[in-house]
């Protein structure tokens, strides 16, 4: 009997040193008092606003009064609390809840008012909320309601007002590459056990950028006076590659919805839920593209958006022969991804590399934002003072229907003689670069002579005149051809074709070896794309599968070299909202593409 004594005197002083923590863990806790407003709310249906105090025990709250809305009764309370030891650290937390309940009278936007509450004398007060109240279904589709199961039962039919998804684009007009978002949405008014979308729609004549969602049914939106419970299946971000009616074909979807069965146990009546398997497809959206105002300005490179431009150069003073880099950081919102790299005015004494693109971009809010770092290197080869032309940027700002061009600074810079460099040539460029009317003087003993030469009766002064007149015909020669070429804008566009898609295969081959398989397809599409627009003299911007199969069919090229480059295409548009490809599947492809450019280069396309 000592014994049980000595025992449940200890336990009591236990469970006394307990309280007296919580208490004292209490006392330091942080207070807060929040509000909890409710998130779906149709027009003649009851709801709750919640607040919640924390840490604290209060008095004289008053329910706010809510346009639109009428007060039913409150507040009610409910307590929760909670207590953890971890590793000896002591947590805890409690909690009072004050509801009230209200009924919606009528749809709009409404606010919860500031409520305040005293703690120990001490007012605390909670911020002011905004919600919305959903505008009752109206009669019609088969009295099915998202809000009340009882409708949702295996006797009706699911129609098409009932589950259906839409394809919903922010604008019906837009300028050619200028961004639109595109929303992909489930509309429905059952719960959904399972969906697949068996055909994704596809976007010919636009190039995308995906937005990661999580897809779920957590939102409610009345469309067509009918409230749906909804989920974003997908949201990207579209540039239209040309003018014209662009249309965004529709997807299939097979979908399991649940209803109910009512079933009688005797007494009672239950509901079992069922699945039902149905199919769907989306409707299909167009755009009206408009082409890009003309003229265009000459610098422009089709970059649509708004744009920011900054140069950097590490230094004026450079010494020959040695690496140095000039950096251009293009930023802003707009198709940044697709911006091509302005042309750097470098004196002709400096040797250039091709540069390098760094591109950080991706989707915020309903455009893309982002930046691309552009690294061009050279290498100065003489002595002297040099300049580095200013650059002009150009882009179409589609808000405000105008080009903007932005220029870059010019800068003067200093080239020193650097290690490893030839006296004798450094001496002669630098005198030649500061005194072209002077020329070297040539140091030591030249033996001198009193003897008068007539050079015109020598053999060697008729051969350096044969010489320089051969120099002077060969100079006037690739002089003219220069011209030709220059206006012979086809033949130009030809020759850089291939080795523009060239660079732009390596490229990709190297995302493919870094299994980077979204920046592999990306850059085969712009490999193909330019190399078409080039070899058969269409603009990027009129492009598409149709025309390049009826161009290259009437240069004589093979029915099966036009279906593998079509299918190209197709698997690099398609691969970026299917499931991941094998690594043999992406290596397959990439062969197949280099394939298709060495067999196109043996197909003749300059018009005469």
């Amino acid at each position: 009997m000592v014994k049980l004594n000595l025992r449940a005197q200890y336990m009591k002083r236990i469970n006394l040193l307990l309280l007296f923590l919580l208490t004292l863990i209490l006392a330091h806790a942080e207070v807060s008092f929040t509000v909890l407003p409710p998130r779906q709310v149709i027009e003649g249906n009851k709801f709750n606003v919640t607040f919640r105090l924390k840490n604290a025990e209060g008095s004289d709250i008053k329910a706010p009064q809510i346009e639109g809305c009428k007060l039913l009764f409150g507040p009610s309370t409910s307590t929760m609390s909670s207590y953890q030891m971890i590793n000896g650290k002591t947590t805890s937390s409690t909690s009072v809840d004050y509801s009230f309940v209200y009924r919606a009278e009528k749809a709009g936007t409404y606010t919860i008012a500031e409520t305040s509450i005293k703690v120990d004398g001490k007012t605390y007060t909670s911020e002011a909320v905004k919600f919305t109240v959903l505008p009752a279904d109206n009669s019609g589709s088969q009295g099915v309601k998202v809000d009340d199961y009882s409708t949702h039962t295996t006797d009706k039919k699911v129609s098409t007002n009932d589950v259906f998804v839409r394809i919903i684009t922010s604008k019906s007009q837009a300028y050619e590459q200028e961004a639109i978002e595109c929303t992909i949405k489930l509309y429905t008014k059952y719960s959904i056990s399972s969906f697949m979308a068996t055909n994704q729609p596809s976007f010919d004549g636009f190039l995308i950028e995906e937005k990661d969602i999580k897809s779920s049914l957590n939102e409610m939106e009345n469309y067509n006076g009918q409230n749906y419970m909804t989920a974003v299946l997908k949201k990207c971000i579209i540039f239209p590659q040309k003018a014209g009616k662009l249309t965004i074909n529709s997807g299939k979807y097979d979908i399991s919805v649940v209803q109910y069965e009512m079933v009688s146990n005797g007494f009672f009546i239950d509901k079992r839920p069922v699945e039902r398997q149905i199919s769907v497809s989306s409707n299909s959206a167009s755009v009206q593209v408009n082409p890009l105002p003309s003229p265009q300005p000459d610098d422009f490179n089709g970059a649509v958006g708004n744009f920011a431009l900054n140069s950097e150069l590490s230094s004026t003073s450079f010494r020959t022969n040695e690496a140095a880099s000039l950096i251009y950081k293009i930023s802003g919102t707009g198709n940044i991804k697709y911006v091509k790299e302005p042309v750097v005015d470098f004196p002709s004494e400096f040797e250039q590399y091709t540069p390098k693109n760094d591109i950080k971009a991706s989707v915020v809010g309903n455009n893309v934002k982002g930046q691309i770092t552009i690294e061009y290197t050279f290498v100065p080869q003489n002595v002297g003072n040099f300049k580095i032309g200013s650059t002009n940027f150009v882009y179409f700002d589609p808000s405000a229907k105008k080009y903007v061009t932005l220029t870059t600074p010019e800068y003067d810079i200093t080239v020193a003689k650097g290690v490893g460099t030839s006296i004798t040539s450094t001496a002669q460029s630098e005198i030649s670069t500061k005194n072209r009317d002077i020329l070297h003087i040539k140091l030591g003993d030249k033996h001198p002579s009193r003897e008068n030469i007539y050079y015109i009766t020598s053999v060697l002064y008729w051969l350096i005149y044969l010489l320089l007149a051969m120099g002077l015909g060969a100079s006037i020669y690739f002089n003219i051809r220069k011209i030709k070429l220059n206006a012979d804008v086809q033949g130009s566009r030809l020759a850089k074709a291939n080795k523009v898609a060239r660079l732009r295969l390596k490229k990709a081959k190297q995302f493919m070896d870094a299994k980077a398989n979204d920046a592999f397809y990306e850059e085969v599409l712009k490999a193909l794309w330019g190399y078409f627009s080039d070899k058969l003299l269409i603009p990027s911007s009129q492009l598409n599968r149709d025309n390049i199969t009826a161009e290259l069919f009437s240069y004589g090229a093979q029915q099966q070299l036009i279906d593998t480059i079509i299918y190209v295409l197709d698997e690099c548009e398609m691969a970026r909202y299917t499931p991941q490809k094998s690594d043999e599947q992406v290596e397959q492809l990439y062969k197949t593409t280099t394939q298709v450019m060495n067999e196109m280069e043996s197909i003749n396309t300059k018009r005469k």
